[in-house]
């Protein structure tokens, strides 16, 4: 289900618990709304309202952090990707294959990880023609101690971005418990009705409510998009990928 989606649907049911509490009051005896039964539940949703904020921001930090992380292990994927093709320059012509079975991995990565992602379909993983790059680095054969210590460093890189590029494939999944957004949908939904059991309807009243279960909802839609950072409307930018894969080969 897209962030969009569920979205609305929070959207739909917090709101509407408002309007279900404006219903219920009217069929309420009046005792049931007397000033000693008000107090009890405002203490009551006070408390509700607490907790949602926890962990409502629980969920915000969570979000933000795993989208920071993602960001920041591209940035390091992209400069690890242009270091492994400036060694494999310095060792020579012999590892002229090897770059270029680097900048084909390279474009690769960035059709599974966007543009794969922006169409809809879900992101590849790792084929085994990526394990063809360090095949490439490991069948150099070094004539110096020039050559064998970039070698070493070559096939250090090529496993250092292999790995990264697995965890950016094992990371793809849901990082938020889907618990944690039901449960604080229902908070939302019980305090909204208790909004609405004790007011009198009218158009002012009606328009606030809405514009308070939008922002709840927002947050919803902003805390998913987070969690899906290479599709949607918040993209970690494939910029650093991109630059690396137009300087590989120089």
């Amino acid at each position: 289900m897209s962030p969009m989606t569920t979205g609305g649907i929070v959207l739909a049911c917090v709101f509407g618990a408002a309007l279900v509490g404006m219903l219920v009051r009217k069929i309420l005896p009046d005792h049931h709304l007397s000033s000693e039964s008000k107090d009890v539940i405002k203490l009551g949703m006070g408390l509700i309202g607490t907790m949602s904020a926890l962990v409502l921001s629980l969920l915000v930090s969570s979000a933000k952090g795993s989208y920071d992380v993602r960001s920041s292990e591209v940035v390091q994927l992209s400069a690890n990707i242009t270091l492994l093709d400036r060694l494999l320059a310095h060792y020579g012509p012999e590892a002229r294959e090897a770059r270029d079975l680097l900048r084909l991995a390279v474009a690769r990565i960035i059709d599974q990880t966007w543009l794969s992602s922006s169409t809809g379909s879900a992101q590849p993983m790792p084929s085994m023609r990526s394990e063809a790059l360090f095949d490439a680095i490991q069948a150099l054969s070094p004539q110096n101690d020039a050559q064998r210590s970039l070698r070493a460093q070559a096939l250090t890189l090529s496993t250092g971005v292999a790995q990264t590029r697995w965890l950016l494939v094992g990371q793809s999944g849901h990082s938020i418990p889907r618990p944690f957004l039901v449960v604080l949908v229902c908070w939302l939904g019980f305090i909204f009705v208790s909004f609405g059991l004790y007011v009198r309807p009218n158009a002012t009243v009606v328009i606030a409510l809405l514009v308070c279960a939008v922002s709840f909802s927002s947050a919803i839609f902003l805390i998913l998009e987070l969690e899906q950072p290479f599709e949607g409307l918040i993209q970690i930018s494939p910029a650093p990928m991109r630059e690396a894969l137009a300087r590989l080969g120089q």
